[in-house]
C-alpha cells in the first residue's frame, strides 16, 4: 500500500469521568480521557499477585475445544 491514508476526524468529545460524572454517553460519543487529578492507579496491590509465567502462541484459540465438540456435533452426519 503506498497510499497515504488520511486521519480521520474524531467525532468523541473528550471527557474525564471524575470531572463529569453525570456525561451522558447516549446523548453523545465520549471519549475518556482521564485529568490528572482523576487518573486511576495504574500500579496497585493487586498487579503482584498475578505471576506471569505461561508461554502463550497463536498455535491455538482460547477455549476452542468446548467449541470445536459443539461444532462436530452441529455438523456430524446424518444418520439416514
Amino acid at each position: 500500500m503506498s497510499e497515504h491514508i488520511l486521519d480521520t476526524p474524531s467525532v468523541a468529545r473528550s471527557y474525564c469521568p471524575g470531572c463529569e460524572p453525570t456525561a451522558d454517553s447516549v446523548k453523545e460519543i465520549l471519549d475518556v480521557r482521564w485529568c490528572d487529578a482523576h487518573h486511576p492507579e495504574v500500579d496497585g496491590a493487586e498487579d503482584e499477585k498475578l505471576i506471569a509465567n505461561a508461554y502463550l502462541s497463536g498455535s491455538a484459540e482460547a477455549g476452542g475445544d468446548p467449541n470445536r465438540a459443539v461444532c462436530d456435533f452441529v455438523h456430524r452426519k446424518k444418520k439416514p
